[in-house]
């Protein structure tokens, strides 16, 4: 849980500026986190008396910086091609809601981990870098957290979070292809508002 909430704080994306986009994407992974968590922080007992707002501020500080077509695309794989184009929206929209009340419960639970940021390193695609990430608590072993972005114009946009050696794209995947097989896609979107619908 405490490395979700860390997936979930540090996600943005920025203008490609003179810097290096290596650098450009560790310094944008950082200044995220403190965007989010002085969000947080500053609003923290409205928060409790409003839970809802917490989703909110999800909602307007990372998400629109997602990526989350090509996040539900690589999540749904091989079978994305057979939804109809209506069906890849509903898809999108109910993956997307689902991943922002995800986060938005899980950042609730920060409790002042520590956030140690890495140089950024080219991907394995062009256009693409990775920026590693440790989050360590007082007692706990460090986990560590890779962001995945893709270059979208003059933006980072990110697409996949690998947690402790987990893609979190390959991790919904497996669970997408086995309702897919047994519901079919519409079966996929009803899970996912049924999901969010719950609380995520």
């Amino acid at each position: 849980m405490r490395a979700l909430l860390m997936a979930g704080i540090l996600l943005l994306a920025m203008p490609l500026g003179a810097i290096g986009a290596e650098q450009s994407a560790t310094q944008l992974v950082e200044r995220t986190a403190d965007k989010m968590l002085s969000a947080l922080e500053s609003r923290r007992a409205e928060v409790e008396r409003k839970p809802q707002l917490i989703n909110e501020l999800v909602d307007s500080i990372l998400a629109p910086h997602f990526d989350f077509e090509q996040m539900t695309r690589l999540a749904v794989g091989r079978d994305w091609r057979n939804a109809s184009p209506e069906q890849q929206q509903q898809l999108v929209e109910s993956f997307r809601n689902l991943l922002v009340r995800t986060y938005a419960k899980s950042i609730m639970k920060y409790s002042g981990q520590d956030i140690v940021y890495e140089a950024a390193r080219p991907g394995t695609r062009s256009g693409t870098v990775v920026v590693p990430t440790e989050v360590r608590a007082p007692g706990a072993a460090p986990i560590p957290i890779d962001y995945y972005l893709l270059e979208r114009g003059s933006s980072w946009k990110v697409y996949d979070v690998v947690i402790d050696g987990v893609s979190m794209i390959s991790n919904y995947r497996g669970q997408f292809r086995t309702t897919i097989a047994t519901s079919g896609i519409d079966g996929l979107i009803e899970q996912l508002r049924a999901k969010t619908a719950r609380g995520a």
